[in-house]
């Protein structure tokens, strides 16, 4: 699937992120962005539709539900859209934790838009059927 084909979600409580992961995603080519500002409200918009999104890019650590519990949740609802984690974390601990919870990649903060493009590209050839 193309990239610009994507219906991407980001989960993210900082705006100013937010507002830079949608300036990189459009120029991808992405015209489908959706945008929750913490776990609770992204696990609201996918409970509605499981379908409305192929890709979730997410923050670990937001208040109300962090990433890691959204990730956990979706899961355990054997929900398997692709997850990317975003993170400035790279201990082995959370990495470890995050693939034992279902994770489908992981980038660490900062990164550009070659390195965002890249890791997408990689991850929908990875669950690709």
């Amino acid at each position: 699937m193309s990239v610009s084909l994507l219906k991407i979600m980001i989960v993210e409580d900082q705006q100013n992120t937010r507002n830079t992961l949608r300036h990189m995603l459009v120029e991808m080519g992405v015209h489908q962005i959706y945008e929750a500002s913490d776990g609770d409200e992204a696990r609201d918009l996918i409970e509605m539709d499981e379908t409305a999104v192929d890709l979730i890019i997410c923050d670990w650590n937001m208040p109300n539900l962090p990433g890691i519990e959204f990730l956990k949740h979706l899961r355990a609802q054997e929900n398997r859209i692709p997850f990317l984690m975003v993170t400035a974390r790279n201990d082995v601990n959370s990495v470890m934790e995050a693939k034992e919870a279902g994770v489908t990649a992981y980038i660490r903060k900062p990164f550009s838009l070659s390195d965002l493009e890249t890791k997408i590209i990689r991850l929908m050839q990875l669950v690709e059927v």
